[in-house]
């Protein structure tokens, strides 16, 4: 049986968006094809090494965050470094995000450092938070895909030698301004989205799940299965934002 090993990151500090949620689903799709999904939780002060397939990195509160980027560096980044370099996947979703980046300034002016597996950083600001439905266009591994999710964030996330996930159709994304949603290169994804994000996203899910295969040494080829739930449920995320599929 394959097997896919996830390392979920700060699961106590770092999952206030529906993390687990994300989590879920990876095991489930993994599960209606006869496949299993290992997670292995770290924690504050836990080491990890670089054998896992996945890497996941929740949303967390400014002061659960500023405790995780205290602790990332020391216990967690090389290993990090190692795995993605050689083609683990990185998932990264919103104080995660920003933390995969060279770091978080925080409205205060203090500074969260990051681990840069993605070229962005990110300052807080004293303005409006960026809070609503998102939808954007994105494209992984050369296919097409439109992606749906909420946002809520103070950060302004600015990229520098990396692609956005995908270009907003509707929402705020990164800043508000750039037009761009999210930062990826290689396996790695960070991004604003959530609620929990795979759940509605079930072609992204699938990306993910095949690139760990991959990774694992098993066959990354994916039978279709029955979306027809995640599919009304992508809908009507679209749909709430005033956008048909």
């Amino acid at each position: 049986m394959s097997t896919v090993r996830l390392c979920h990151l700060y699961p106590a500090e770092m999952s206030i968006y529906a993390d687990r949620g994300n989590i879920a689903v990876l095991r489930r799709r993994l599960e209606w094809r006869g496949m299993t999904l290992e997670v292995t939780g770290a924690g504050l002060g836990e080491p990890i090494d670089d054998t896992f397939d996945v890497y996941y990195l929740g949303g967390g509160q400014d002061r659960d965050q500023e405790v995780v980027a205290a602790d990332l560096g020391p216990t967690k980044a090389d290993a990090l470094r190692s795995a993605t370099d050689d083609g683990a996947v990185f998932l990264a979703v919103c104080g995660g995000y920003q933390l995969a980046g060279h770091g978080y300034t925080g409205v205060d002016g203090s500074r969260m450092p990051g681990i840069g597996l993605l070229d962005v950083d990110t300052v807080a600001s004293t303005g409006p938070r960026l809070i609503g439905d998102v939808i954007i266009d994105a494209e992984l591994d050369g296919v097409h895909r439109r992606l749906v999710g909420f946002e809520n964030h103070a950060g302004r996330t600015s990229l520098g030698d990396v692609r956005p996930l995908g270009r907003v159709v509707h929402g705020h994304g990164n800043d508000g301004a750039s037009g761009g949603e999210g930062a990826t290169r290689d396996h790695i994804i960070g991004t604003y989205l959530h609620g929990p994000l795979l759940p509605k996203n079930p072609a992204l899910a699938d990306a993910v799940l095949g690139w760990a295969l991959g990774h694992a040494g098993h066959d990354a080829a994916l039978e279709p299965l029955d979306d027809a739930l995640e599919t009304r449920a992508h809908a009507v995320a679209a749909s709430r934002a005033g956008v048909r599929r």
